[in-house]
């Protein structure tokens, strides 16, 4: 018995200190890797801090056989928001983010959508008719394209990621967003050219 309680408390240590994290985002090979400092639900990293975001690509929604890539994008700054259908939060997030895709759009920056655990793909591109949504999505029904951000949390949807115009992470909000977040964050990225 003794061992067996002593097992769980070794077991239980080592979960705490495997979830340990720094205080900022961590270089893994050059690329992001993702880090919540304190908790934190919306983070900047500051110029000299920003990782490199992967390459992420994948079945674009609406368009049945094409692929859709943030390497389309080049010298872009990309807004990144993370959703689903089944997603209440991203019901009501929807046309906040229709309306940063319009505004940032002619400033030189873009928004993507990655649907994440949508199997229906019917179902998630009814989603986007319905609420007349024009921006692309990613879809990702397995949450494969989603693992290639290290250590990004798969459960924390809606979430938004800001790529600066060198596909650097600048911003990521783990929470609903509105386009007074993400408008000003924008123009700052674009002005950094």
């Amino acid at each position: 018995m003794k061992r067996r309680v002593l097992g769980v408390l070794l077991a239980a240590a080592l979960t705490v200190a495997g979830c340990s994290t720094g205080k900022d985002a961590v270089v893994s090979g050059g690329t992001f890797t993702f880090v919540s400092p304190g908790g934190q639900l919306d983070i900047s990293y500051p110029v000299d801090k920003r990782q490199k975001a992967p390459v992420m690509s994948g079945d674009d929604l609406m368009h049945d056989g094409k692929q859709l890539s943030l390497a389309d994008f080049p010298g872009k700054p990309i807004v990144l928001n993370l959703w689903g259908q089944w997603c209440g939060p991203c019901r009501s997030e929807s046309p906040e983010l229709e309306k940063t895709s319009n505004e940032i759009q002619p400033m030189g920056a873009k928004l993507i959508g990655l649907d994440v655990r949508d199997p229906a793909r019917d179902v998630a591109q009814d989603f986007v008719r319905d609420r007349g949504l024009t921006y692309p999505s990613i879809w990702d029904p397995s949450g494969r394209v989603l693992l290639q951000l290290t250590g990004y949390p798969r459960n924390i949807i809606p979430s938004t990621i800001v790529l600066d115009n060198q596909h650097r992470v600048a911003a990521v909000f783990l929470r609903t967003v509105a386009s007074s977040d993400l408008i000003p964050l924008v123009q700052k990225l674009v002005a950094e050219k």
